[in-house]
């Protein structure tokens, strides 16, 4: 009796396990990777939404976690914690937009910095490049990075950026991300890997586990999905950048 109890339990823990794996699936990550709901009173499961603009201190100059909204509150935490669990990231950071974001990118540069980008890319980001930040200094080089070659002829001295969507937007042309971080490490040049993921989102590729150093989305398109919210977001593990762009 006690050999077929033993026998029973061994065969239920092990189809418990196969139907209900330990490790969180990306639904479970999506929904309920977000533990300040806890910090909220009552606890509620589902984050509240911080209106609040300042928050107190305990004396004068010393907040608490948080200060100023504009720098961080408890709901945009919730969503860029959510963010960098999807990512597979440390890091991740909300925008206004996406073009809010790789303008923060963009302010990692100094006049006469280089840029390598795909040559087919959103509108907005080549307008930013060639017809903004143009005027400070910074140059765009377009090149076809499908091919590796153009890659390696593109990079110089100059160069701090390799900008690449993959899939492209609009004629969704495949870049070989980690091909690419090759072609980057080769070079012994400190030289950042931003990738678009806007595209494909999370659920489909993680660029940072192919050798990105930021991931950027438009969380207007498929993160979000139903045409009513206009944002961006970086994803990236590096500290010292992090701090940085938080700082932006």
């Amino acid at each position: 009796c006690a050999d077929s109890l033993q026998t029973i339990s061994f065969y239920c823990k092990a189809f418990i396990k196969r139907v209900m794996p330990t490790e969180k699936g990306f639904s479970t990550n999506a929904i309920h990777s977000d533990l300040l709901g806890l910090e909220w009173p009552g606890s509620p499961v589902v984050c509240g939404i911080s209106l609040s603009t300042t928050f107190k201190q305990k004396t004068p100059g010393k907040p608490l976690k948080y200060e100023y909204s504009r720098s961080s509150n408890p709901t945009r935490d919730a969503l860029e914690d959510t963010l960098a669990v999807l990512e597979n990231a440390k890091h991740a950071l909300c925008y206004s937009s996406g073009l809010a974001a790789e303008t923060c990118i963009l302010h990692l540069l100094k006049t006469n910095d280089e840029i390598v980008c795909m040559d087919d890319v959103y509108g907005g980001t080549n307008r930013l490049f060639n017809k903004v930040f143009d005027s400070f200094g910074i140059v765009t080089n377009m090149v076809d990075l499908c091919l590796m070659q153009n890659l390696k002829n593109s990079i110089t001295d100059k160069t701090k950026i390799v900008w690449i969507e993959s899939p492209t937007n609009p004629t969704l042309k495949i870049v070989d991300i980690q091909a690419i971080k090759k072609v980057i490490t080769a070079s012994k040049k400190d030289i950042l890997l931003v990738v678009d993921n806007t595209f494909m989102s999370p659920y489909f590729q993680k660029p940072l586990e192919l050798g990105a150093d930021i991931v950027i989305h438009s969380v207007t398109k498929y993160i979000n999905g139903h045409s009513d919210v206009v944002m961006g977001a970086l994803a990236l593990n590096d500290e010292k950048i992090h701090k940085r762009l938080s700082f932006y």
